[in-house]
């Protein structure tokens, strides 16, 4: 009875420890800095991780970097908090390779949202608008959100109530494209509102 007690508290340990390194090993795949590796490690002893996951035990520096050039690979310092500090044996130049290869790819798929503006005047006759609205449907289409402005001039400043109509109605005629993230507003001699893409319906 007692063995299988002491034998029950070692599988215990064990499944402790290997939780409390898991967040260690995760280090590799969500770290951007430059970590440490093969000489420039100062710890007198580390505990050691193979490149398949592996856990090869506590050692001095120096038998992990032999282990390391045994196999032909680099000792990486993923854990330099950890008592000892915990390393991992690996291709360093492969996981750097790798790892620019993924956050060019990231990148690239990102879209950059831009502000696109679009004037108008008090006066602007219908055509005139059709055409402004076109343009800024096809600046929200592209994903883009857009800045519709209203200048006044002179003895327009006192009806800004036209502007708010104005605007208002470029928001309805635009909703199939659009919705107005910032009511319009005075900013100096101009009155402004701020018109996002609409989200796009998620593909079940």
């Amino acid at each position: 009875m007692q063995r299988g007690f002491w034998s029950a508290l070692f599988c215990a340990i064990r499944i402790l420890e290997l939780s409390w390194l898991n967040p260690f090993l995760e280090v590799l795949t969500i770290s951007k800095k430059e970590l440490l590796i093969n000489e420039q490690i100062r710890a007198q002893e580390v505990r050691v991780v193979s490149e398949d996951g592996e856990q090869l035990g506590i050692m001095p520096v120096s038998r992990a970097l032999q282990v390391a050039a045994d196999r032909n690979l680099d000792l990486v310092l993923i854990a330099p908090q950890a008592v000892p500090p915990v390393c991992r044996i690996m291709d360093y130049g492969k996981h750097k390779f790798e790892q620019a290869k993924r956050e060019k790819e990231a990148k690239k798929n990102q879209k950059v949202i831009e502000t696109k503006e679009i004037r108008l005047s008090l006066n602007i006759d219908d055509h005139d608008l059709e055409t402004k609205l076109k343009s800024a449907a096809k600046f929200l289409n592209a994903g883009d959100k857009v800045k519709v402005s209203i200048r006044f001039r002179g003895r327009e400043m006192a009806h800004p109530e036209r502007g708010t109509e104005l605007l208002k109605r470029v928001a309805e005629q635009i909703a199939e494209h659009g919705t107005v993230e910032r009511m319009p507003k005075m900013e100096g001699r101009s009155m402004v509102m701020f018109i996002v893409p609409n989200k796009k319906p998620v593909n079940k």
